[in-house]
């Protein structure tokens, strides 16, 4: 199956780009970068200097839209900064990347992606949607031909940037609303089920003892996020595997119960940004999101482990698929 990530690479989104290579039953065909936990040019170096990082400079790499179409601006959030580090990679030291992203806009390459390769490309988005909103403007067919998983919204769980909107949402909310009601395959992986998949600095050890730079790096890395759970969430334990969840998924769909639903996004009001059920689609017998609910821990935590580490120690992926 091939596969884009577009992502506002975060320590959490370098995770998932890590599961994403080391999947082999994933081609990667390409990176579309957004704005969020950095700024989209942050973000698209740090793409950059990951592939090179995991052996994967073929990888191309785009430019995705700097800050929701509703705003003439991006600035990143401190507790974005907090959680991911100013540099997005949790201040760890990175590699200035050895090749600039491609000339072509990363609103482009989705919607040529779709048209090209239809039901065998998949598209995890784990930042704000505003890149396949703007897919959708440019194509109508983008929503009739697109198969898309994201990391994003809470059902049946608070949110964690207020009482009810998870963090990607709230970035855009205008565009998540246009994606869930545009029709399209979406699967919502959100915090009902991401904050129950947990990270522990034992894990992070397993990189690190791999005794490779791409091991140490990702343990240090993501040490960092461990922390500042231990000051954001300090109940949980361990850090929410929020992006990489999304491309198991991808890879997996039985990794995750899902309920059917027709979604929309509040954008107007106190609630603005809250992730729920279309009253007006409710008996619309065609329900185009599933929404992940319940998620099966041990064989999701597994397969990470596994997935990562082939990375980590270069079994993966630096293999040309």
């Amino acid at each position: 199956m091939k596969i884009i990530l577009d992502i506002d690479t975060g320590i959490d989104d370098a995770l998932a780009l890590a599961y994403a290579l080391g999947s082999p039953e994933l081609e990667l065909i390409g990176v579309t970068g957004t704005y969020g936990n950095v700024l989209m040019t942050t973000g698209v170096a740090n793409d950059l200097s990951l592939l090179d990082m995991f052996g994967r400079p073929d990888v191309p790499v785009f430019r995705g839209e700097p800050h929701a179409s509703t705003k003439d601006g991006f600035e990143v959030l401190p507790i974005s900064a907090f959680i991911h580090g100013e540099n997005g990679v949790g201040e760890v030291d990175i590699a200035a990347p050895s090749r600039e992203p491609e000339d072509k806009a990363g609103v482009d390459f989705l919607v040529e992606s779709v048209r090209e390769h239809g039901d065998d490309l998949v598209i995890v988005a784990t930042g704000p949607m505003t890149n396949l909103a703007a897919a959708i403007d440019k194509d109508p067919s983008f929503a009739e031909n697109a198969r898309i998983v994201i990391m994003g919204g809470a059902l049946i769980v608070p949110g964690n940037v207020n009482a009810w909107t998870e963090a990607n949402i709230s970035q855009d909310p205008e565009a998540a609303d246009k994606l869930f009601r545009s029709g399209a395959d979406v699967t919502m992986i959100g915090l009902d089920v991401t904050l129950q998949t947990l990270l522990t600095y034992a894990h992070t050890e397993q990189w690190r003892e791999l005794g490779t730079d791409a091991g140490t790096f990702l343990a240090d890395m993501t040490d960092y996020y461990i922390k500042a759970y231990e000051t954001t969430a300090p109940h949980l334990g361990g850090c929410g595997l929020h992006d990489p969840l999304a491309v198991g998924v991808a890879v997996d769909p039985s990794l995750v119960t899902v309920i059917e639903h027709n979604m929309k996004v509040d954008v107007e009001g106190p609630t603005r940004g809250r992730t729920i059920g279309d009253e007006e689609r409710l008996n619309d017998p065609e329900k185009n999101v599933k929404v992940a609910v319940g998620v099966d821990v041990d064989r999701f935590l597994s397969e990470f482990m596994s997935r990562i580490t082939s990375v980590a120690d270069g079994t993966r992926g630096g293999q040309s698929r």
